[in-house]
């Protein structure tokens, strides 16, 4: 897809004399069918990145013990949430891309590529290739940094690249958890639902990690999970922490709310397995929440750029439940950023921001 407008000057900051933009997401199946979401969970959880457990003992538990049960369940999640143009991750990434492209213009072509499922990184790649593409800037749709999404996705951008012959050249948009654009597209999001939704508490619900990813990514092993307050801030010590980056988002974001102001916290979503995962627990924060007379509750997840099975199903529909079954009255979840017109202005000025290599 390709815009057709005149390419703006953070446009043309960000891309100078490269005409190609990759918008790069996780993945979704191609249909709820429990065929097709076995495919698709198969290719995703053998990902070294995604179960960072040694490979024997990954083949074990995706083919013995997850994908002989999993798929069944996740399909009649997915079926909750399917629209009728598809899946809803990709519906909005379509759209978004559409949007990026007409502001950056008719000289730059614009691809949507998921690192999982279709349409595929290697399809994209071929795309700019064939249309004489000679530079890429690669924009995860991770505002912030982990192995198991950003890391994965960009090294498989790399990995396919090095395959092919007189591949253009390639540069990655870096974590942008704090920019200014990132979060006042999500303030203007959160916004509007707090002035329609009289929430008593927001809750800012990020997917989870284990532990152990955590830790690997403190180079030192020192400060990582160490103590209560080591995501407090941000430094040196723990630059690179998924953990650290997600409660900088938060207070970015509370920050620029302060108009809207309503008791915040910040939790973790999507458990999996027996191993330790990051914490405070989402769902854990659900029914306390509840418990202690939160009546009416409004839930963001800005570690998803777009509505998918963990914000519209994980969120709206199973934490709504039990939000209500433990003395909620009412559960709003913020919508992602999906293809709003802030958000495609945000992109365009992150892409502005790349030279200067801002992460916030």
């Amino acid at each position: 897809m390709t815009g057709a407008l005149r390419v703006t000057t953070a446009g043309e900051r960000a891309l100078g004399g490269s005409r190609g933009l990759l918008l790069l997401n996780l993945g979704t199946p191609d249909s709820p069918a429990v065929a097709d979401v076995r495919r698709y969970l198969r290719e995703f959880l053998s990902d070294p990145r995604v179960i960072d457990l040694p490979a024997p003992a990954r083949w074990l538990l995706v083919n013995l013990v997850i994908l002989p049960t999993r798929p069944r369940a996740s399909a009649r999640a997915y079926r909750a949430i399917w629209t009728a143009e598809g899946s809803p991750l990709l519906v909005h990434g379509r759209a978004l891309a559409i949007k990026v492209a007409r502001r950056l213009g008719g000289d730059v072509r614009v691809e949507l590529a998921m690192r999982y499922g279709r349409p595929g990184i290697g399809s994209a790649l071929d795309a700019f290739v064939r249309s004489g593409i000679d530079r890429i800037v690669v924009f995860p749709m991770f505002p912030q940094y982990s192995e198991a999404t950003w890391g994965s996705a960009v090294a498989r951008v790399h990995e396919l690249a090095a395959t092919r012959w007189a591949t253009p050249s390639i540069r990655v948009v870096p974590p942008y958890f704090r920019h200014e654009a990132y979060v006042d597209a999500l303030a203007a999001v959160t916004s509007r639902v707090l002035a329609e939704f009289p929430a008593e508490h927001l809750l800012l619900s990020y997917h989870g990690l284990p532990e152990r990813q955590i830790r690997r990514a403190d180079a030192g092993g020192v400060w990582c999970l160490t103590r209560d307050d080591c995501c407090e801030s941000l430094g040196p010590h723990n630059g690179r922490c998924y953990r650290a980056q997600c409660f900088a988002t938060s207070q970015a974001l509370v920050e620029c709310l302060a108009d809207d102001a309503v008791p915040s916290e910040t939790a973790f979503q999507s458990r999996m397995g027996r191993s330790r995962w990051i914490g405070p627990d989402t769902e854990e924060r659900l029914v306390a929440l509840a418990e202690a007379g939160v009546r009416r509750l409004a839930v963001a997840c800005p570690s998803f750029s777009a509505d998918c099975l963990e914000t519209l199903e994980e969120i709206g529909l199973r934490g709504r439940r039990l939000f209500l079954e433990h003395g909620g009255e009412e559960l709003r979840l913020v919508p992602a950023l999906n293809a709003e017109d802030r958000w495609a202005d945000a992109v365009v000025r992150i892409l502005g921001d790349v030279d200067g290599g801002d992460e916030g």
